[in-house]
């Protein structure tokens, strides 16, 4: 019997070994790789894609690619440039997070430039995963970023615009830019991703969306995968669909798979779903990737192998 037992033990070690040289094989055998929101991702991409050739991680690709379209004055959804609430204040959001589960995040913040800087300061530098308002922006004086005007002259004049009417409705995004969220994964197998948005138009002053909220706009598991959203911020705060996807790719269903589902959450708690979009992105821990929103009109940037390229997602309606 304990001759039995050893033997039993034995195979249980082995198959065990086997499994762990496999999964170190898996890891060895990955390409860096990098997906992000909207036809901005393309130049996200090559921005991280240049960090992650040279060695760098997946966090550091995550921070400074989406840097780039934060930087961007003509882009009116992320940083610098991004529409204004209907106060004519340009506020920000952002979060990021690691392979390791630590998270940063910053949420109405003003006058930054760079807040998924911001937000991996406070994850680094901080005991804390988010701050908010007032908070936020004197964190980031103290840690040196710089206190700017961001409503830039093109921002202003369609504020100014919108302000004659003043008729606040959001509308389905049919244009290749909004918020953007990011995943890096790096030569080592490690995920990280990254999130950053001005919010809606003309929202409500204070108004927060998922995006630096963790778990809604972006999570990450290093054993399993990453996801992030892109969309009406309101429907993935209700069903914190960024975890969600990540948690669907840990009980087995394929990243694209885990997207689908996440949007049917939607589609069967939200009555009046087909008035917004939502895209989900994910990225498993093989690489593989998937991507579903709701309407048509949601693409994402994928980069791989050198190539850098825009994709169509597929989505729940198809009107």
């Amino acid at each position: 019997m304990k001759n039995s037992l050893a033997a039993t033990a034995g195979v249980g070690l082995l198959n065990t070994a086997c499994a762990n040289q496999g999964s170190k094989e898996m890891i060895r055998s990955i390409k860096p790789k990098v997906v992000s929101t909207w036809r901005h991702g393309l130049q996200a991409n090559e921005a991280a894609n240049e960090i992650l050739k040279a060695g760098g991680s997946a966090l550091d690709a995550a921070e400074k690619g989406v840097m780039v379209i934060e930087a961007d004055p003509e882009n009116t959804s992320v940083g610098i440039g991004g529409a204004p609430d209907r106060d004519g204040n340009v506020t920000l959001d952002a979060c990021i997070m690691d392979h390791k589960g630590n998270a940063g995040s910053v949420s109405f913040l003003q006058h930054i430039k760079h807040p998924v800087a911001v937000a991996r300061k406070v994850m680094e530098e901080t005991p804390h995963v988010m701050l908010a308002g007032e908070g936020a922006l004197r964190f980031a004086i103290d840690q040196g970023f710089e206190k700017e005007n961001l409503l830039t002259e093109k921002s202003k004049a369609e504020w100014e615009k919108w302000r004659k009417t003043s008729d606040y409705k959001p509308v389905i995004n049919v244009e290749n830019h909004d918020t953007i969220g990011m995943i890096c994964q790096d030569a080592n197998g490690n995920l990280s991703g990254s999130c950053t948005t001005s919010g809606l138009a003309y929202k409500m002053h204070g108004r927060v969306g998922d995006s630096p909220v963790i778990g809604a706009g972006l999570y990450v598991d290093n054993d399993y995968g990453a996801a992030v959203a892109t969309g009406m911020g309101e429907l993935m705060l209700k069903t914190l669909g960024a975890f969600l996807v990540v948690e669907l790719i840990r009980q087995g269903m394929s990243a694209q798979e885990a997207c689908e589902q996440a949007i049917q959450r939607i589609v069967d708690k939200m009555p009046d779903y087909k008035d917004f979009q939502v895209g989900y992105l994910a990225m498993d821990k093989a690489g593989n990737t998937g991507a579903f929103a709701i309407h048509k009109w949601f693409n994402y940037a994928e980069m791989a192998d050198g190539k850098n390229e825009l994709i169509d997602s597929k989505a729940y309606l198809n009107d």
